[in-house]
């Protein structure tokens, strides 16, 4: 079995500057662009696989890694969650931008929790693709030009065959919910499909928001995700 962990960190590199328009229009201005930087398999995966354009990660998420990203703005969603806290409505000034820090080791969200297992790390991106894969932009022709560009990146082998079965198959939510079996791995799950698209569409909003409800996951908890991770992106 590959590196799950390895691979998640590749979906969760930052956006390329500058790159704009559709999959098919912008994926060769993705390689060129990430050849010429040290990080460039860190940010093909996200820009390749749907998250918009002109947002990224905020604070030091690429130095605590994607899975630490990912548990660190979960857990901070679910303790203001479960403080009783407001969380920040679109109406509110600009939140603060979150810091994105790794979650206490005792927290549920630590690197012994079942979450930071291989296994579940790749329900993580299954959930992520099925994100990307939401408003249906995806066709035959994106699918091959991406898994093209996805070698480029020396993305290979069985992280490559797994990447192409996720994108070529129907999205089985059900497996999904069925994989967290924790509130934190539900939050974390939410999260990262949360992290990996802004819900533009009402595809992708309604996607998000059968996925929270197959959760279980109540309606404050997930405004305090949308939330967090709204604060923890930033426009380029």
């Amino acid at each position: 079995m590959f590196d799950a962990k390895k691979l998640l960190e590749q979906f969760l590199g930052s956006q390329v500057p500058g790159v704009g328009g559709s999959v098919k229009d912008r994926a060769g201005d993705a390689i060129q662009m990430a050849k010429d930087n040290p990080w460039k398999a860190g940010a093909l995966a996200t820009v390749l696989l749907g998250t918009k354009t002109g947002r990224s990660i905020a604070g030091n998420a690429l130095t605590i890694g994607g899975l630490a990203a990912i548990a660190g703005l979960g857990y901070q969603a679910y303790k203001n969650y479960q403080a009783g806290q407001a969380p920040a409505t679109p109406s509110d000034a600009p939140p603060p931008k979150t810091a994105v820090l790794p979650p206490p080791a005792d927290s549920g969200f630590g690197a012994a929790s079942p979450a930071q297992s291989n296994e579940f790390v790749l329900v993580l991106i299954r959930a992520m693709i099925a994100a990307a894969k939401a408003d249906g932009h995806i066709d035959d022709g994106e699918r091959a030009l991406i898994l093209d560009k996805i070698k480029a990146a020396d993305v290979s082998g069985e992280a490559a065959a797994f990447i192409e079965r996720e994108l070529s198959q129907p999205t089985d939510i059900d497996a999904l919910v069925a994989a967290a079996a924790t509130e934190e791995q539900r939050v974390e799950l939410y999260t990262a499909s949360r992290l990996t698209i802004e819900p533009d569409s009402r595809a992708e909003r309604g996607y998000l928001d059968l996925l929270a409800g197959r959760l279980g996951l109540p309606d404050a908890l997930v405004d305090h995700i949308e939330a967090t991770v709204s604060s923890a992106k930033i426009s380029l």
